[in-house]
């Protein structure tokens, strides 16, 4: 049977589903792509996770490898054979492990192997010296890279990757009119007084993040905004850290760490505005999701932020690591209604415009074509 007569058989690779952005891009994709061109298979290879009952929802198919080592050779030997036994078109593999196992399974002789797609998914700047060189040996056996941003793309071409062979598709956002929901009985749930601002983060607390940053920041803005309170939303390594350096500086009471939670569009909605302090990203997830909740955004001066952050217009970008900055535009919002309403709104439209699902979804697509054909 000819290409054009079936469906393209498309497996994704990635490490685990669990709750993080890239996670959550690979899912998006694999629930939305065309079921009449693509038969989806996604292939974990540690473990499911929180996107795993998505998939299940939408009836994609999901295979658990089990990878217990960095280099687990049972794992290897698991891909290989499903690579072998199931013949996809097309891998595509998501995150630094999954690229490296992916690429090393597949083999080298393109006439013989599935076409290879890598998603690089962030400025990797924390990449060991065995990993860039692992991704350089490893360039001439992949058909394509996507980054889901410009900075990402300039990083790899700045390691030796083909101009030709980088595609940036940026992440995909939904913008949707808010369901209606208790604002109230969610405000008394989080322990926050009903009438005070609050400021948000939302994402994982791990270290690149400097959430401490934030933490000392809202301690600032207490002093003159005592009736301030800041939700930090998401789990990681950092949190009993970040919790013991609240609790130092005397910010705690002001300060309420939720850990993860699954209904971060309505607590979007109890916040007067969004920061995030990162010293590196790939594309946040975390601001997309701000901006199209209509939250002005006050971000890390970095360059995937700038992609998304139009300083003054959208939000404003604050030098990483001047705790002082995010403390004065947070004030200068917060004493604005009109000007948090004007970047809010401005956000909003910028991530309907240009950052909808559709599109994400659509660009793969042509990529897969193109890669194809």
């Amino acid at each position: 049977m000819s290409l054009a007569a079936r469906r393209t058989k498309l497996m994704l690779l990635v490490p685990t589903l669990d709750q993080s952005g890239a996670e959550k891009q690979l899912t998006l994709l694999a629930t939305r792509l065309p079921r009449d061109e693509f038969e989806v298979h996604v292939v974990a290879l540690t473990r499911g996770g929180a996107f795993a009952d998505d998939l299940a929802q939408h009836g994609v198919r999901l295979t658990v490898l089990g990878k217990r080592w960095k280099f687990d050779p049972v794992a290897m030997w698991r891909l290989r054979r499903l690579i072998r036994d199931e013949q996809p078109d097309i891998v595509h593999t998501w995150l630094f492990a999954a690229n490296a196992y992916g690429r090393l399974m597949v083999g080298r002789r393109r006439s013989s192997r599935p076409k290879l797609i890598v998603s690089e998914r962030c400025v990797d700047v924390w990449k060991a010296g065995w990993q860039l060189w692992l991704d350089q040996k490893l360039i001439a056996r992949t058909d394509r890279l996507i980054g889901n941003s410009v900075a990402v793309s300039e990083f790899y071409k700045s390691i030796g990757f083909p101009e030709d062979r980088i595609t940036v598709i940026p992440n995909g956002i939904e913008v949707s009119d808010p369901d209606p929901f208790e604002r109230d009985a969610l405000l008394a749930e989080l322990e926050i007084p009903n009438g005070v601002p609050v400021i948000g983060f939302v994402g994982r607390l791990a270290r690149q993040k400097r959430v401490d940053d934030l933490v000392f920041a809202m301690a600032l803005v207490a002093i003159l905004r005592p009736d301030a309170h800041m939700l930090i939303v998401g789990e990681g390594s950092e949190r009993d850290k970040l919790m013991k350096f609240a609790r130092d500086i005397n910010i705690d009471s002001h300060t309420r760490f939720t850990g993860h939670r699954t209904d971060v569009a309505k607590l979007l909605r109890i916040m007067e505005l969004f920061w995030i302090a990162s010293d590196f990203e790939g594309q946040s997830n975390s601001i997309m999701e701000a901006m199209a909740a209509g939250l002005p955004v006050i971000a890390s001066d970095i360059p995937p932020n700038r992609e998304l952050v139009v300083d003054g217009e959208t939000g404003f970008l604050v030098r990483v690591g001047d705790r002082a900055g995010f403390q004065q535009f947070a004030e200068r919002i917060l004493a604005d209604p009109e000007l948090a309403r004007r970047l809010g709104n401005a956000g909003r439209e910028q991530m309907r415009l240009h950052f909808s699902i559709d599109k994400m979804v659509a660009a793969h697509a042509r990529v897969y074509r193109e890669v194809l054909s």
